[in-house]
């Protein structure tokens, strides 16, 4: 009868324990981001806590070029609802949850959604090239210095995407890769459109 229960309590645990490969993503994402903003010649990176602070605040506008060289501006969506994504190319979370957010875009862009993507890399080219692979359905801009990632919104990890509501208020934080094409997410989203 104990070796039935030890066998039992073995399944179960197995059954209960974490996943380590995803976990182990996440760390080594976190690392690399920490690395990165840690390169950069200007401020220490962000606390993971500062960017608490912008929860229910009105998201600060910048102005960044797109791979084109052309400029945008988040306030020019005013009255839009604006999904702001922070990534990488270097990233594997973060193109990894490109696909879904080309799908999004095309589920809720007749319905006011704009995806505004920031690639915090270095160089414009290498942001085009993977772009050339890896299309996009909706506007990339650059912040080669992280002038908008760390210093207006306190990114810490890649990546990271503010949900800015009509008002222009952040109502959610998402951090690391996501799946936005979760009905939950979806509906999220809608009752803000």
């Amino acid at each position: 009868m104990q070796k039935s229960l030890d066998k039992s309590q073995k399944s179960e645990a197995r059954s209960q324990k974490p996943d380590f490969k995803k976990f182990f993503l996440y760390i080594v994402c976190y690392l690399s981001s920490v690395l990165c903003l840690l390169s950069s010649a200007s401020a220490q990176p962000p606390s993971p806590y500062a960017v608490e602070k912008l929860s229910r605040q009105k998201a600060p506008d910048f102005t960044l070029k797109d791979i084109n060289g052309n400029p945008v501006s988040l306030s020019s969506f005013k009255g839009k609802v604006v999904l702001l994504n922070f990534w990488a190319t270097w990233c594997p979370p973060c193109r990894a949850e490109i696909p879904s957010m080309n799908k999004l875009q095309q589920i809720l862009k007749n319905k006011g959604l704009v995806i505004l993507a920031v690639s915090t890399d270095r160089a414009v080219m290498g942001v085009k090239d993977f772009l050339k692979k890896n299309p996009v359905t909706f506007t990339v801009v650059v912040d080669y210095n992280l002038s908008v990632s760390r210093s207006l919104y306190k990114v810490f990890m890649m990546p990271t995407t503010f949900l800015i509501d009509k008002k222009g208020v952040i109502v959610e934080k998402y951090f690391g890769e996501q799946d936005w094409t979760d009905p939950e997410i979806i509906k999220e989203i809608e009752a803000l459109l």
